[in-house]
């Protein structure tokens, strides 16, 4: 079992928090992703699993058994890291046998145990390289290999796929996620990218300053963000978000308004909506303003428009949508797509529930 329990932990330097009072279960066999930008804590969290860093105040427990004071080698983790670790003049096979070596795993057991990672991910053709031999793609597989081979309770990954290119990140990015389902072990995986959420976690946790901004499965977030940072950080593009004001069910500012909205709202507000669930009309809609820029993206037209405060506002139309920078777009924001939150806390209004994610 690696059940994996965060109790109130916390981690300072002086004046300076990098995690504040983080309270998370993780339960056995789920994949979390801890999803921030640079700085918000998410590497220092997994750290503090690792036994990397010292924990300030607070429990780690994992398996039932209190970590806090345990070395990183008594705590059956592996971990899988950004700038890969791999030792240059090992070949492939020995970089994926030294864990087995250091640890003290019977000589006999080491071919059929690198044999399986490396079958696993595909580098039985490549064992008897060495890593300057292969490409970026194939070090980071040698890295999930070598982190396989210990079969350990728990995986840590902190943010594994940031030097590759799309294309290889993309390819990466489902060999993990199928690995994490033929292995069925614990994952913590750290990253930046959105995407990446989206497409692996169970679970995401959104940070933001140290603080855990919002827990929950990767569509629970998308359709119903806790406050603006979460609406802004998931998605893309990221949620519209406008200021105005609200009353009696209708917002409205310079080049919006939206009517039929709960009541539960009422003053200055910020409305959020995604791009996707605009209509791009001909004329009429309750969306009007020139258009900023035009990105033909194959499938859809992304359409942008600055709002009042210069931020820009997204707008997808159909792929066959033609429309030249300074000509006026109208749109049709349907209320059922809206979101309201607080303008001065960012947080979304209790009592608000739109249709979309009802």
């Amino acid at each position: 079992m690696a059940e994996i329990h965060l109790k109130n932990v916390s981690r300072r330097w002086h004046n300076f928090t990098a995690v504040d009072d983080l309270t998370l279960q993780i339960p056995d066999r789920e994949f979390l992703v801890l999803l921030g930008p640079s700085g918000c804590g998410k590497s220092t969290t997994m750290r503090m699993i690792a036994g990397l860093e010292d924990v300030s105040s607070g429990e780690i427990w994992m398996g039932g058994k209190l970590m806090n004071h345990l070395e990183p080698k008594d705590r059956d983790v592996s971990m899988v890291f950004q700038s890969y670790g791999l030792y240059p003049n090992m070949t492939v096979y020995e970089n994926i046998r030294f864990p087995l070596k250091i640890r003290g795993i019977p000589a006999s057991e080491h071919k059929q145990r690198v044999m399986k990672a490396a079958e696993m991910v595909e580098l039985t053709p490549f064992l008897d390289r060495r890593p300057a031999a292969l490409s970026g793609g194939q070090r980071q597989r040698v890295a999930l290999a070598r982190a396989i081979v210990r079969e350990p309770n728990c995986f840590l990954m902190d943010e594994p796929l940031s030097n590759l290119d799309a294309k290889l990140r993309v390819s990466t990015r489902a060999q993990i996620a199928n690995l994490h389902h033929a292995l069925k072990t614990t994952t913590i995986y750290v990253t930046h990218d959105q995407v990446e959420a989206m497409t692996l976690a169970d679970r995401v946790v959104v940070m933001k300053g140290g603080i855990a901004q919002q827990v929950g499965k990767p569509m629970e977030i998308y359709d119903r963000p806790a406050n603006t940072f979460v609406a802004s950080f998931i998605g893309s593009p990221a949620m519209n978000l406008i200021d105005g004001d609200i009353a009696d069910g209708t917002f409205s500012n310079p080049y919006l308004t939206v009517s039929g909205l709960p009541h539960a709202a009422r003053g200055p507000v910020t409305l959020g909506f995604r791009a996707e669930d605009v209509s791009v009309v001909s004329e009429g809609g309750n969306l009007s303003a020139p258009v900023y820029s035009v990105e033909n993206l194959g499938d859809s037209t992304m359409f942008a428009i600055k709002g009042a405060h210069d931020d820009l506002i997204s707008l997808k139309a159909d792929k066959t949508a033609r429309m030249a920078i300074g000509e006026t777009v109208h749109a049709h924001v349907p209320a059922a797509a809206c979101h309201v939150f607080d303008r001065e806390s960012g947080l979304r209004i209790d009592g608000f529930d739109n249709q979309a994610v009802a």
